[in-house]
């Protein structure tokens, strides 16, 4: 029964990590088309320029939107961070946020490397992978 348990939660995790990475890596090119515009907000001094950014942003729909999801992929993470191992967790989500980045940038226009990109994703996906089957063999030893 515990082993069931504990296998049931170890499945759960990694579905927590690939939302909190899909969640992040896909809002990253919405937030970025977001902030467009920004540059043009001019204030004299610094606290009002500050203030003036702030309102552009939170303001600008394109923004709120990407930027309230990435933080529910926050609050995903630390949830899941009170339970995963954090040598699983830490990798697999910021290796992932990287790989959803680049598909949602390449969906939406945006250049993204070309052969040492897919290069690179495909050596992440092997270390996501190794330390994915490690942490699993790890708890099967621990049982």
């Amino acid at each position: 029964m515990l082993k069931k348990l504990a296998s049931h939660n170890g499945t759960l995790e990694v579905l927590s990590l690939l939302l909190v990475s899909a969640l992040w890596g896909c809002t990253n090119p919405f937030l970025k088309r977001g902030t467009e515009g920004i540059e043009h907000v001019s204030k004299s001094g610094k606290v009002a320029q500050f203030l003036a950014e702030l309102k552009f942003l939170f303001l600008n729909v394109k923004y709120l939107i990407p930027f309230v999801l990435n933080q529910c992929g926050s609050l995903v993470y630390y949830y899941t961070l009170s339970t995963a191992d954090l040598s699983l967790a830490v990798p697999v989500s910021n290796s992932l946020t990287f790989l959803w980045t680049v598909l949602t940038g390449k969906l939406l226009g945006e250049h993204f490397g070309g052969k040492q990109a897919v290069a690179g994703m495909f050596l992440t996906m092997v270390g996501i992978t190794l330390c994915i089957i490690s942490s699993i063999e790890d708890a099967g030893a621990q049982s």
